[in-house]
């Protein structure tokens, strides 16, 4: 366990817990779970997200309805992976809100990124369009995805502490 979790207990685990599950759940029903008054839910709140720990809010939207239900993972090889060049490709990437997540990786390929779009037509558009335009660019491999089975931005929170 790092140095930096071993500052929260048990209580603040379980914050994070639900908060993380339910960003809109009220601070009255969140003392409720965790036995505590509603001001100190609300400080212990303020002081996870002054320390880092919650780093924000956002509403998670159902892709079918909103025409971006098509997944796909492409390997991005960089011609040179120069300082110079990996800036260039990783300051890029921001700009497109296609690409849902970029990972530099190691191994045989330098980037791993996440499309969202409509359907395979669209992904071709982004990849004629986008892709193959990013900074660096040698090679792609895509990956569409046939059926997902697990999607998830909750992490796993240890239940035991030191």
């Amino acid at each position: 366990m790092s140095s930096q979790i071993s500052t929260l207990d048990r209580t603040d685990l379980k914050i994070l817990d639900i908060l993380q599950k339910d960003g809109k759940i009220s601070n009255l029903k969140l003392a409720g779970e965790v036995n505590l008054s509603a001001t100190a839910v609300l400080a212990r709140v303020q002081k996870l997200t002054n320390e880092g720990y919650i780093l924000g809010y956002e509403a998670k939207l159902n892709p079918e309805l909103l025409n971006a239900s098509f997944v796909v993972f492409v390997e991005i090889l960089l011609d040179k992976t120069t300082p110079n060049i990996l800036e260039s490709f990783s300051d890029a990437v921001l700009h497109f809100p296609e690409i849902m997540a970029c990972h530099m990786v190691s191994g045989g390929f330098d980037f791993l990124v996440k499309i969202r779009c409509e359907n395979m037509e669209a992904f071709r558009r982004i990849s004629g369009q986008i892709l193959w335009k990013l900074p660096g660019i040698k090679e792609t491999r895509s990956y569409p995805v046939m059926e997902m089975i697990k999607d998830s931005g909750q992490l796993s929170l240890p239940t035991k502490l030191k």
